[in-house]
């Protein structure tokens, strides 16, 4: 799989038809930064700037302040950093059928991880949608590691639950609980996220790593730029 020729490839047909595309910026703020169920930050800002076209094309980019809170109880050397992920795909309809396929890398700084590039996959009807994700993570010195995500979310009237996992070189599944709203203009959101000791990082008094329960407030807006 040639991921980055496929981004090269897949971001020129997008930008080809910036006339009748949308931009929009985002601003958010987390309690705590979880990502696929794994903590990345405590009090973690984030912002981002989204392209997408009328003809279902999108891409974007997005970047949040991550540390691995070793002082919180993480396994860990608190190291910081940024992390910023840039996306892009195409998505569309049929009917009640919603369905999506893009790339999205995860690139970061101060060595807080190494770099993960990933093709998406999304289905969703009625209240369910699963995506799955197929990736390669550079992995520093070590060798490339391939790994798989998978993830099926019900969703209603804002609230939502989640189960999620990964398969081949990575391990780990998480379940999540949560609520969303736009109030004002201003979206806020809160979830409960339980993961299992491959994911959690926390390191009980006998220094074995443990399962983790979290809860997670959000806030966040988003503005149209054209």
């Amino acid at each position: 799989m040639n991921i980055r020729k496929t981004a090269f490839i897949a971001i020129a047909l997008v930008t080809s038809g910036v006339a009748n595309a949308q931009w929009s910026a985002n601003i958010g703020f987390a309690s705590d930064y979880y990502f696929r169920g794994i903590f990345q930050a405590q009090s973690s800002a984030s912002g981002g700037i989204d392209y997408n076209h009328e003809n279902g094309f999108y891409a974007g980019v997005w970047a949040a302040d991550v540390s691995d809170g070793a002082s919180a109880g993480y396994a860990g050397d608190d190291a910081a950093g940024l992390e910023v992920d840039g996306y892009f795909g195409y998505g569309g309809e049929v009917g009640d059928f919603t369905y999506g396929i893009g790339f999205t890398g995860y690139y970061y700084t101060q060595e807080f991880d190494d770099t993960y590039q990933e093709i998406n996959l999304s289905g969703g009807y009625g209240i369910a949608t699963i995506d799955v994700a197929v990736g390669e993570y550079d992995n520093f010195d070590g060798p490339t590691q391939d790994y798989t995500y998978y993830s099926l979310t019900l969703e209603k009237n804002g609230f939502y639950g989640k189960y999620a996992g990964f398969s081949q070189d990575a391990d780990g599944e998480y379940f999540e609980l949560g609520y969303g709203a736009t109030v004002a203009d201003i979206d806020l959101g809160v979830y409960i996220v339980f993961n299992d000791e491959d994911l959690s990082g926390i390191v009980d008094e006998g220094g074995d790593t443990t399962d983790d329960q979290s809860v997670v407030f959000t806030i966040g807006k988003s503005f149209d730029i054209k």
